[in-house]
């Protein structure tokens, strides 16, 4: 007989023999004890997760000569042809290989036959989702009402291609990504089978690369098998499966520890020069600082630790590191994974990663220092707020009030600070009709923007405009700050409005309060009210939309406003 792989030998035949999925094997046991079976199931998940072998354990247990029953006997003649695959009644369909609608309509033409020589025929279609459209609606009505003697199990990795229904007629079973403890376990009991000693750590690489299926860590340790000779060892999984020892990740570790940049640099290059890819190196390092992680906390945590293994000079190391410290290197290291998937140089950032953790900060005493000194800016901030409220309870002085500095809003809460000094040369010589020509072309500009662009400028408004720039006021600090330092964005929308009007604007961006606050100086400053008055017809002059009179400067005004700040008073002239 010739060879066959692992996965396909050691494929579960009963319940009992799976790993995991205690959801799905529980209610699928109990509705067949109950003889409550629906007529149609959907097995969701990643690949490996045991979607396929599961429907056809509930196909022997469904039909078994012993049913109604939890577990398939595996011993009667029904069990073992369907074992075989060669019962006529249990029809197995690929759709990845057969999703034109001919292929389905031959299989429901069929359908209304009775079975052969069981209870149930059972159709089993997997990659389900890789059906036609047309072959959907042809399934759809008889998914809707098939036979009494018909059950449908469909199979697939992403139900979300599925139509919406298709999904609710069935009872959906989503199948998890397997724990690393019952795929070590599964691989224990092939290698005893075959009477092959092994190191237990080996198993734990091959594990860690199967990322949760079981197919896959069956096929590694299959080829890891046929690799090694007497003895299952760490350093043969580690060739075949690509992956890095823990002692290597141990000294680069360590380097990092002791900001030996040259050394870390020279381990990574030897890495690579191995053929490690370094999206996978980058992947491991973060397992590995989580390893550490875990190696901190108390309690026993053996069972979740996938690189490292509980020896003392890993503890040791994990003590010397903060969890702040791993913390922001998982942070430095998953920011670098993402940027990797959209580069040719991924070489590049993994250095640039690595060198950014090795001149990382972080130790005892540089963090006693920023405590105390947080420590004496909270002292200062409460014995300030203590003054103030007392100066608020008993009443300051008017001639105290005019001891103290103006209030500057040189920021506006998130840190943006808008060109003032630009924006005042723009009012000196902003002019009605420059603003009235802006707002005309504004609508149309905005829909030649993509929608995310427009939606940023969807609460904006122009409110001042010179010959070469205009001023947008935003009525949201977050969003002026995203146009402000977008400069593709303004750039384009500044060509967008030339194609309207004919002249290339320069766009300065202000946030409403801090324009409230400057056009309010400008009008006092430049006697803007007053120059209304005596204004030359014909004659240009410095323009603000809707410019209002400066309010009286009344001691009583003055006073109210340094209690409560100008923000909470309203002058109301009666």
């Amino acid at each position: 007989m010739t060879y066959q792989a692992f996965y396909r030998v050691y494929r579960p035949q009963s319940f009992r023999e799976m790993s995991g999925q205690v959801h799905v094997k529980r209610t699928l046991q109990n509705a067949l004890l109950a003889n409550k079976t629906t007529h149609a199931y959907l097995f969701s998940g990643p690949r490996g997760t045991g979607k396929t072998s599961t429907a056809k354990i509930f196909a022997k247990t469904l039909n078994c000569e012993h049913a109604p029953t939890s577990e398939p006997c595996n011993e009667c003649a029904t069990c073992i042809s369907i074992t075989e695959g060669s019962h006529p009644d249990i029809i197995e369909f690929d759709a990845a290989s057969n999703s034109r609608v001919e292929e389905m309509r031959d299989i429901i033409e069929k359908v209304h036959f009775t079975p052969a020589n069981a209870r149930f025929k059972v159709y089993i279609i997997d990659e389900v989702h890789m059906l036609s459209t047309s072959a959907f609606n042809a399934l759809l009505k008889t998914l809707e009402e098939p036979p009494a003697h018909v059950v449908f199990v469909l199979a697939t990795t992403e139900p979300h291609k599925l139509p919406a229904t298709i999904i609710s007629r069935c009872q959906r079973f989503d199948f998890k990504r397997l724990s690393s403890n019952d795929i070590l376990e599964r691989m224990k009991v092939v290698l005893e089978d075959i009477d092959l000693p092994f190191e237990e750590q080996a198993l734990k690489v091959i594990t860690q690369s199967a990322a949760g299926g079981m197919r896959d860590a069956l096929s590694l340790l299959d080829q890891v098998v046929s690799f090694s000779k007497d003895v299952l060892k760490v350093e043969d999984a580690l060739f075949v499966t690509g992956s890095v020892s823990q002692d290597v990740f141990y000294e680069l570790t360590l380097a990092i520890q002791q900001k030996d940049v040259a050394k870390v640099l020279l381990l990574l290059e030897q890495l690579v020069a191995d053929g490690k890819e370094p999206l996978r190196l980058t992947e491991d390092l973060i397992t590995f600082f989580r390893d550490l992680l875990l190696l901190q906390t108390e309690g026993d945590l053996s069972e979740l630790l996938e690189l490292v293994t509980i020896e003392d000079r890993f503890i040791q190391l994990a003590q010397q590191f903060s969890a702040d410290t791993l913390y922001s290197f998982i942070d430095t290291l998953a920011q670098t994974q993402q940027e990797m998937r959209f580069s040719h140089h991924t070489k590049i950032y993994l250095e640039t990663a690595l060198l950014k953790i090795t001149q990382f900060t972080s130790s005892p005493t540089a963090t006693v220092g920023v405590n105390s000194a947080l420590e004496e800016k909270v002292v200062t901030l409460e014995r300030l707020v203590q003054q103030l409220t007392e100066q608020l309870a008993n009443g300051v002085p008017a001639q105290q009030q005019e001891q103290q500095p103006p209030r500057q809003r040189a920021k506006t809460p998130n840190g943006f600070k808008p060109q003032t000094g630009r924006i005042q040369e723009v009012l000196k010589d902003a002019t009605k009709e420059g603003i009235q020509k802006i707002k005309s072309a504004w609508a149309h500009s905005l829909n030649q923007l993509q929608k995310s662009q427009a939606a940023l400028l969807a609460e904006a408004e122009p409110v001042a405009a010179s010959s070469s720039a205009f001023v947008l006021k935003f009525k949201y600090d977050i969003h002026c700050q995203m146009v402000a330092e977008n400069r593709s964005l303004l750039t384009m929308f500044a060509q967008t409005l030339a194609a309207q009007i004919g002249t290339m604007y320069e766009v300065l961006c202000i946030p409403e309060s801090s324009w409230l606050e400057l056009r309010e100086n400008f009008i006092r400053d430049n006697g803007l009210n007053a120059k209304k008055s005596e204004q030359v017809e014909n004659v240009a002059e410095p323009f603000i939309d809707d410019a209002q009179p400066i309010a009286s400067q009344d001691p009583l005004i003055v006073e109210a406003e340094a209690l409560f700040g100008k923000d909470f008073v309203e002058v109301i002239e009666e």
